[in-house]
């Protein structure tokens, strides 16, 4: 596996994304197994930046994690994200600098180590200044608890006031063949400040590999059944794009899901995307997307997909961007 650069911080090239092996996904949390030999896994495939939340669960992903990676720490990059929980008995998001190292601390006791190698703040608080969140992070690099601090979902405006306050290693958003919103500003930023670029959801949810065809195949509980790209209607217009990505991955002889991953690849040097599974056999099939190499036929094929019909999330305001 290759590695790039973060804004500094050695990654491999293809992270592992593990939301799913505890929440909001069919399935979710149901084989503790079966995720903890898919985390083994990764790391002996090279796969080693792990991304998980405190508000996956809340909780239970980090603690998983925290089992799973009991004599193996080490070996990872580990990133972890607060600030959609407050801890301070305040409503909604809350990156305010006393919940900053309130959440740091548990995120630290359930992953079971003495540092977060990378330490985004979940999504943009609106009620405090980022200079004042930036500033508690700058302080917790100096105290040895994290070692690198990122954004999640942070739009050009705080991403530049972020930065000028304490480096931002990398900023995490979702992009995909099917939500390519961060190639108008988002990239173009991370670029020119020398910031890395981490593609969460970089199969679309799932949908990208085919495997999604029907609501039907979606729990109650999962996100996607109440997600507008999922509705009755927009999934059926958008099953075109996800037949075209099967159409170059069959020209390529490779699955529908390393073709998208290796589309994502291929747009810069500084991107590590996370695809997300709890399946050993996925994670093997994602691994191999790092030796893919696409032409400029397919890359053209692939860059001409229209857009998906329908909102990323039923509530598209700005703190959900």
């Amino acid at each position: 596996m290759r590695h790039v650069s973060l804004g500094g911080l050695d990654v491999s090239r293809l992270g592992l994304g593990c939301m799913g092996m505890s929440a909001f996904y069919t399935g979710a949390g149901t084989d503790e197994a079966e995720a903890v030999r898919t985390l083994h896994r990764a790391i002996d495939l090279g796969v080693t930046f792990l991304d998980t939340a405190e508000v996956y669960g809340p909780y239970t992903n980090e603690e998983l994690l925290g089992r799973a990676l009991a004599g193996r720490r080490d070996e990872v990059v580990l990133a972890t994200k607060f600030g959609i929980l407050s801890h301070r008995g305040r409503r909604g998001l809350d990156s305010s600098p006393e919940n900053v190292r309130a959440a740091v601390e548990g995120s630290l006791r359930r992953l079971g180590t003495d540092r977060i190698d990378l330490y985004y703040q979940h999504r943009v608080d609106p009620d405090t200044p980022v200079e004042d969140t930036m500033g508690v992070l700058a302080e917790l690099v100096a105290e040895g608890k994290i070692r690198y601090a990122g954004l999640s979902e942070a739009g050009p405006e705080t991403i530049r006031r972020a930065h000028a306050v304490h480096p931002v290693a990398a900023v995490q958003t979702e992009y995909s063949l099917w939500t390519r919103d961060p190639e108008a500003e988002v990239l173009p930023l991370t670029r020119e400040l020398g910031i890395g670029f981490v593609p969460y959801s970089p199969l679309g949810r799932g949908f990208l590999t085919g495997a999604i065809r029907s609501r039907d195949q979606l729990d109650d509980g999962d996100f996607r059944k109440d997600n507008p790209r999922f509705s009755e209607e927009n999934l059926a217009q958008n099953l075109r794009i996800a037949d075209e990505v099967a159409a170059v991955a069959r020209d390529l002889g490779a699955t529908p899901a390393q073709t998208a991953l290796a589309w994502l690849l291929s747009r810069g040097d500084a991107i590590a995307p996370i695809p997300g599974t709890k399946r050993t056999a996925r994670l093997e099939e994602n691994a191999a997307a790092d030796g893919i190499r696409l032409d400029a036929s397919q890359l053209a094929r692939l860059d001409a997909l229209s857009a998906p019909a329908g909102d990323r999330y039923t509530d598209m305001s700005p703190v959900n961007r």
